[in-house]
């Protein structure tokens, strides 16, 4: 294991959820010894405009129960455990080290290429890792520059704050986590959303959108998380809190088409590095875990058979095609792209879905009849009867 911190976690980032029963299929019972945060019991979704808030979410005292289904968790500390669990199995860590290439004897890959002196390591498989903007992919010619409307730039803070000031603040009972995560105003009406979630004592707090609606808009990543926390519903939550720690992280957002190979001679590529996430249910880590088990049993299967050739390695693949995260990619694979092609949902939805409820629940003696042909006429004045018939059986598809 290469490794380009000091040690597991100081380098890496995600947004802070990670699913029980995928990594418990690499070790069994883990969340008992592991350092989670909180296991999630309240699921939040906001549609936020300047001055207001549509919600909906999912509360479940079984998610309370073990084994839970999600917790959350702080990367420097889980990746150190992670990390500690594969040398206890017998796997070499090398820290403060960078994969900068792939070395190559007969065509086929044999290993990597590091910055140090005589820091050339050898092995029959390599396993690119190494994120997004996988430098090992590049080198092995498996993809070029990826197009700035196929990944998001996320930027995220941890925001300290006393644990019962958390509970309190969000309905939770003791030791009980939450996530929120807000589209909308969030991003200024570019493809992303917001996000918060309850560690112990702290927040994680992170605001991303698609790096080529930031380049159009010329929006400074640091300006729009300064917005967000700005927003009166959100900063009321971040209230009281002392901010620790900033960072920014590329997400693959392409989806099953933008997907480079994912194997050749001497080498296989997983999660982010592979362009899998699926952010219309906020996955990547669980995709990442069992897609490096996959790989693994691929390795396996080639050691026993004396072949790591790309025919052999092919195996990867049918695996991927087999398991959920295919499945499931392909299935949203249209969603980005229809999102990016219908900026109304972004733009002008939001806007007069608040403006409808403010009108419908805002009591002045005003028959309640009369308030629905205005939001009617409103609504028509934005979007042609067609428009919306469209835009609705084309945002169905694209979930579908």
């Amino acid at each position: 294991m290469i490794e380009r911190g000091d040690e597991p976690g100081t380098k890496n980032v995600m947004g802070g959820v990670l699913y029980r029963q995928p990594t418990e299929k690499i070790i069994p019972g883990w969340w008992r010894e592991a350092p989670v945060e909180r296991p999630i019991v309240d699921e939040r979704m906001w549609l936020l405009t300047e001055d207001s808030m549509i919600q909906a979410g999912f509360k479940s005292t079984r998610y309370a129960e073990e084994p839970h289904n999600a917790f959350t968790v702080l990367r420097v500390k889980f990746d150190k455990w992670f990390a500690d669990k594969a040398t206890g199995a017998g796997a070499v860590l090398i820290t403060n080290t960078v994969a900068e290439d792939v070395i190559r004897e007969g065509g086929r890959i044999v290993g990597v290429r590091t910055g140090r002196e005589q820091g050339d390591v050898y092995a029959n498989v390599v396993i690119a890792a190494d994120g997004v903007n996988s430098l090992l992919s590049k080198s092995a010619g498996l993809h070029g520059e990826i197009p700035p409307h196929h990944v998001a730039l996320v930027t995220k803070e941890i925001v300290n704050m006393t644990r019962e000031k958390i509970e309190d603040r969000f309905l939770l009972n003791p030791n009980e986590g939450a996530t929120i995560e807000v589209f909308g105003d969030s991003t200024m009406g570019m493809l992303g959303y917001g996000f918060i979630y309850t560690n112990r004592d702290s927040l994680s707090v992170g605001v991303g959108a698609l790096l080529s609606d930031l380049i159009r808009k010329k929006v400074n990543p640091n300006d729009l998380m300064e917005r967000f926390k700005a927003n009166p519903m959100v900063k009321r939550l971040l209230e009281g809190g002392e901010s620790k720690e900033y960072m920014a992280h590329l997400i693959p957002e392409g989806g099953a088409a933008a997907m480079p190979p994912v194997y050749t001679d001497g080498m296989l590529v997983v999660g982010d590095a592979a362009g899998m996430s699926n952010a219309i249910y906020r996955e990547g880590s669980n995709l990442a875990l069992i897609s490096a088990k996959l790989a693994a049993q691929t390795c396996i299967d080639a050691h026993n058979r004396g072949d790591f050739s790309a025919r052999s390695l092919a195996q990867y693949r049918h695996l991927l095609d087999e398991s959920f995260i295919m499945k499931d990619l392909r299935l949203y694979s249209r969603t980005s792209q229809f999102f990016q092609n219908n900026r109304d949902f972004l733009e002008v939805y939001p806007g007069l879905l608040a403006d409808a409820a403010h009108q419908m629940l805002t009591v002045d003696s005003v028959p309640k009849q009369d308030k629905q042909r205005a939001i009617v006429r409103r609504l028509l004045k934005e979007r042609a009867p067609w428009d919306l018939v469209r835009d609705a059986f084309g945002a169905l598809r694209s979930l579908s």
